[in-house]
């Protein structure tokens, strides 16, 4: 039996035998609960085991064949657990908060395969968004509490000390020079770490009361983190992450001054001061000695997705960019590539691969769900000013902006691992939105009951300051 025959019956073991005890296990017990909820998010950043049905492997797309992985089987168990304790510890919502934008956006995908050459690899990217908009359905209806979206931030610094020893590895073992960890690209890490790293760096700087021990502990997790996202020296990916802190930096800094503030960023300062003094040369040569081949194959990618948008109102067809940008379709004519059997790649930017696969209409469908949760998280850090969880928010403010404008230069979000990344977050932050306005709710029935009674207590002094009165003018009456 080969390698790939093992992991199709280890696959369906899991399935069948596996899931079911998961589900009886995390039902009955709080710590296998916790287990399942890490190993959801783990294994968004080991893809390894996944399988494809129906692979093509050499294609040069955005999904290659049917993927089930090891972190849907786990969704799978979590979503069961809710389902089993609904009523009891989850109140499931069927929809949550920017499902409509995100079923647009799927709708306008759908629609686009009617100009697909090859429908099979368009059903590939389907299975993909339908698989995250079902990790994003799970988390968000598991996050129903404060305590339990913290405890999910408390497992990042696992998942970074388990990347920092397979770079490690990879960088002075194996001697890679880009390193890209677990995940599939150098570009792909650079953009998963940058999510971790902005939350630990705002955990850092904004965290209520923690103990000098713990600052320490996640001031180590957000430098080990750093040192991954410039080891894979992704040039768009360094600049966008540093952009990201200094977000963070500032939003901290906005929400209030403290000499802890001011100690952590000395620390971050001399810190990135040794770290650019030992990697400078590496990184200046990176910059410097970039192929312009490298420059103008992008460009002319992007003309290519710019003709394929132009052309048709619902793009060429979703996760077909690799098929038709080269002959016989006319979309890359401006290369002149005399040899029919000539290869192109794929744009360089998440938008302009939307826009030609799907059409201008979904591009901007996309942005305004992309936005929709931005806008949505920076509401958070207001509504949660002084209380120790706006460091979510503002984390995630800096994480995502540096994404976002990072997928204007690859397109590596559209990678597994990095998608369902984009879907923690926005778990997070409509999980958030959705309790607050639970607890805000509460308060204002509260606060409605107290008025109230105040109001009747107001009434039922002043009936028997009326009686009072009564009583003393008619005792004065008879005494006359």
């Amino acid at each position: 039996m080969g390698l790939s025959e093992y992991k199709y019956f280890i696959f369906f073991f899991t399935l069948i035998c596996l899931v079911p005890v998961g589900v009886f296990l995390a039902s009955s017990s709080k710590f296998f609960e916790k287990v399942m909820l890490f190993l959801m998010i783990f294994f968004t950043c080991r893809m390894a085991e996944s399988i494809h049905f129906v692979s093509r492997e050499f294609y040069r797309g955005t999904s290659r064949g049917f993927e089930i992985g090891l972190v849907d089987l786990v969704a799978l168990v979590l979503f069961l657990v809710i389902i089993v304790r609904r009523g009891k510890d989850f109140k499931i919502k069927l929809l949550p908060p920017g499902s409509y934008l995100y079923f647009i956006y799927f709708a306008f995908s759908l629609a686009s395969i009617t100009n697909s050459y090859e429908p099979l690899y368009s059903y590939f990217e389907v299975l993909k968004m339908i698989r995250m908009y079902f990790y994003f359905w799970v988390l968000y209806n598991y996050f129903n509490s404060y305590e339990r979206i913290a405890l999910a931030i408390h497992f990042i610094p696992v998942i970074i000390i388990y990347i920092f020893i397979v770079a490690l590895d990879q960088k002075y073992r194996i001697g890679i020079y880009q390193i890209r960890g677990p995940l599939p690209h150098q570009n792909s890490l650079c953009m998963y770490m940058t999510i971790l790293s902005t939350i630990m760096f705002s955990q850092l700087m904004n965290e209520k009361n923690a103990s000098f021990i713990k600052s320490a502990f996640i001031f180590l997790m957000f430098s080990m983190g750093s040192l991954l996202v410039f080891f894979t020296l992704s040039r768009a990916g360094m600049v966008c992450y540093i952009g990201g802190c200094l977000v963070v930096l500032l939003l901290s800094y906005a929400s209030g001054f403290e000499m802890k503030k001011f100690i952590i960023t000395g620390l971050i300062g001399f810190g990135a001061i040794v770290a650019v003094a030992a990697m400078i040369n590496t990184v200046l040569q990176r910059f410097e000695n970039a192929p312009v081949t490298s420059k103008i194959t992008r460009y002319n990618l992007a003309i290519s997705a710019v003709n394929m948008a132009d052309d048709k109102f619902l793009g060429i067809g979703l996760n077909n960019f690799g098929v038709k940008v080269n002959k016989p379709w006319p979309y890359s004519k401006h290369l002149d590539k005399g040899d029919k059997k000539f290869k192109e790649g794929l744009v360089e930017t998440v938008y302009l691969m939307i826009a030609a696969e799907t059409g201008w209409l979904n591009l901007v469908v996309f942005a305004v769900f992309l936005l929709y949760y931005y806008i949505m998280n920076f509401i958070n850090i207001f509504r949660f000013v002084n209380t120790e969880y706006q460091y979510f928010a503002v984390g995630l403010a800096g994480g995502l902006g540096s994404i976002y404008l990072q997928s204007s230069l690859e397109w590596v979000l559209k990678q597994a691992p990095n998608y369902y990344q984009l879907m923690f977050c926005f778990a997070i932050i409509a999980a958030m939105k959705t309790i607050y306005q639970r607890e805000f709710a509460v308060e204002r029935r509260k606060d409605a009951k107290e008025r109230d009674l105040r109001k009747q207590m107001e009434n039922t002094l002043s009936e028997e300051e009326m009686r009072q009165v009564e009583t003393a003018a008619a005792n004065a009456a008879r005494s006359q």
